[in-house]
């Protein structure tokens, strides 16, 4: 029961990654390869806050997600003049420069020792000590996630990030600033992404950068391209499936090092027979393909 119980906290996680990515690259048509970086600053910020500061678990998510914020700023201003294939080594490029800052800025984030023993959230007073608590809390998270993307994109701000994702030039042509769009909407991504991470953070109570490399990120775009990009359930199918997927390999008997690498050989193998069989995903509406 504890082994389902922690499956479910990581599916919460990933909802929260997926649905936050599918703002960007389903509702907007951009590609980020930095989605681990910013899950990687809600992480450290709400992990630091926590194990230096004593602050609680709700300071340290509003924190996580306001640095999150914050950063996409830097990010998202020059890149976002970018377009395509441009804009995705730009957000490449600022994953790689932050898992550098994670994994070498020893006065702070301890570098490739981590930060231990961060506590165990409370909430008004409710400590949440048991993978059930866990279970509930990431059911609430995921929920809050999904909601907040969804009302965005059900919203008018959503049809004119749909009409970006279509035809930009079209969309500038109807006296909308595109630029500034895209801005919020990669604001919005990042907070989301560091929710996820603050979670992670104090649910694992232990973070390195190697929970938020490169890899990590194109996981996260596997789950949003498999699941289906731009569609209301297609980011949860997406985490759910390769969230459990993996899961069956350890009832095969393969060694762990052996069931690493054939995991990352799963993703890639699901990766090129959905973009060439079906770009749009399982269950999606905006296909990368095209």
């Amino acid at each position: 029961m504890v082994y389902i119980e922690h499956i479910l906290v990581l599916i919460g996680i990933y909802t929260i990654l997926s649905v936050s990515l599918d703002l960007l690259a389903g509702h907007t048509g951009l590609m980020a390869m930095s989605h681990a970086a910013f899950y990687g600053l809600g992480a450290y910020t709400s992990g630091l806050a926590a194990v230096y500061f004593g602050a609680p678990f709700i300071v340290g998510v509003l924190l996580g997600m306001t640095v999150a914020a914050m950063v996409s700023l830097v990010v998202s201003l020059p890149s976002l003049r970018l377009r395509d294939d441009y804009f995705v080594i730009a957000t490449f490029a600022f994953q790689i420069i932050l898992f550098s800052i994670f994994n070498n800025w020893i006065g702070l984030t301890s570098g490739p020792l981590g930060i231990p023993a961060i506590p165990q959230p409370s909430i008004f007073g409710w400590t949440i000590g048991s993978h059930a608590g866990f279970v509930a809390v990431a059911a609430i998270l995921a929920g809050f996630g999904y909601f907040v993307v969804w009302r965005i994109a059900t919203s008018p701000f959503g049809r004119v990030l749909n009409a970006i994702r279509e035809d930009e030039i079209f969309a500038q042509a109807l006296g909308k600033h595109t630029l500034w769009f895209k801005v919020e909407a990669f604001a919005v991504s990042a907070a989301l992404a560091a929710l996820a991470g603050s979670l992670f953070a104090h649910y694992i109570t232990f973070i390195d950068p190697t929970s938020f490399t490169v890899m990590e990120s194109i996981l996260i775009i596997s789950m949003v391209i498999i699941g289906g990009a731009g569609s209301r359930w297609g980011p949860l199918i997406g985490a759910v499936v390769l969230v459990t997927l993996p899961e069956a390999l350890r009832f095969v008997g393969l060694p762990s090092s052996v069931a690493a690498n054939l995991r990352q050989i799963i993703y890639g193998t699901l990766l090129v027979i959905m973009m060439i069989v079906r770009p749009r995903g399982l269950v999606g509406k905006y296909g990368f393909g095209r």
